[in-house]
């Protein structure tokens, strides 16, 4: 074999529920992810060396995207060669269609495509529990990204249990010009916080129910991310997005993630045209799109 291409999707926090910071810096968590139709794709090409190549959509900026072995597809096939005790030698050219630094986990992603396509690549033939204890080492986001579909986080994000949800929901995703930093993010979380009792961490019965029916008004309902108004203090013009996204019909808003794409939930297909149309015309996001979800997560779409 001599190139793989993988497709891994964006993911969505339906809810972010952040406890006290810990003694090693990270904070318990309480969320619950969807995976959704926006990819990046990673291509594993065999090389004589470690070497990362990037480009994106039109509209995703890709100049700050490291491009060397800090990079975390790279760190995945580092990672997935010193298991199978190969050297990484392999060419990941990744294409984003995930804005970078925008809250839906594009990093993970592309590492969750790193794993898979380095591991059909050099014929490691992992099976997914080892695929996923790599992921785990790699970031709070990769085993979701590496899975898709709904499922409950607990820890740092990274100890999954799917929901098994019904129906598909459409969503309309307003991309930020600028990205935001997750530490930044987190830290201003913990400031306005400061001197707060913090209870432990629990998914909401309300959004589970919501995920159980397949109910698009009841989960519009339930949407929550204890990060948002960090975020929305070092961005104000997410607050207008928001609130740009109530005043043209979004059963719900919320900011995914650290932030700043903010995702609307739109009743059904039409309406997500409706609305990513009224978006785009009052000019509150640099770029909107529509995606719909639960998808799979990382796939294998090409082999050579």
């Amino acid at each position: 074999m001599v190139a793989v291409r993988v497709r891994a999707p964006a993911k969505i926090n339906l809810q972010l529920t952040v406890g006290a910071r810990r003694a090693d810096g990270y904070h318990d968590l309480a969320t619950v992810f969807q995976a959704v139709s926006l990819y990046d794709e990673v291509v594993a090409t065999e090389s004589t060396e470690l070497r990362v190549t990037a480009d994106g959509d039109e509209d995703i900026a890709v100049t700050d995207l490291p491009v060397d072995e800090t990079n975390l597809a790279a760190r995945a096939a580092t990672l997935l060669a010193a298991h199978l005790g190969v050297e990484p030698l392999v060419h990941l050219h990744l294409h984003k269609g995930i804005p970078v630094a925008g809250g839906m986990a594009g990093g993970s992603a592309d590492a969750a495509a790193a794993l898979v396509a380095c591991d059909a690549l050099w014929g490691g033939a992992l099976n997914r529990d080892v695929l996923l204890s790599l992921a785990a080492r790699l970031g709070s986001d990769v085993p979701f990204a590496l899975g898709g579909g709904s499922s409950i986080g607990y820890g740092r994000g990274e100890l999954l249990t799917p929901v098994l949800g019904r129906g598909r929901f459409e969503w309309v995703l307003a991309l930020a010009a600028d990205g935001l930093s997750t530490p930044a993010v987190y830290a201003e979380c913990d400031r306005m916080r400061t001197d707060r009792v913090l209870p432990a961490p629990r998914v909401s019965d309300e959004l589970m129910t919501a995920l159980r029916a397949g109910d698009p008004d009841a989960l519009g309902h339930a949407l929550r991310n204890d990060l948002q108004p960090a975020a929305c203090s070092l961005y104000p013009d997410l607050r207008r997005t928001l609130v740009a996204g109530d005043e043209h019909g979004a059963l719900g808003g919320v900011v995914s993630g650290s932030g700043p794409t903010v995702a609307l939930l739109a009743r059904d297909a039409e309406h997500a045209i409706d609305l990513a149309v009224a978006l785009s015309a009052t000019g509150v996001a640099k770029t909107v799109k529509r995606a719909h979800g639960p998808v799979p997560g990382a796939r294998v779409v090409e082999e050579h």
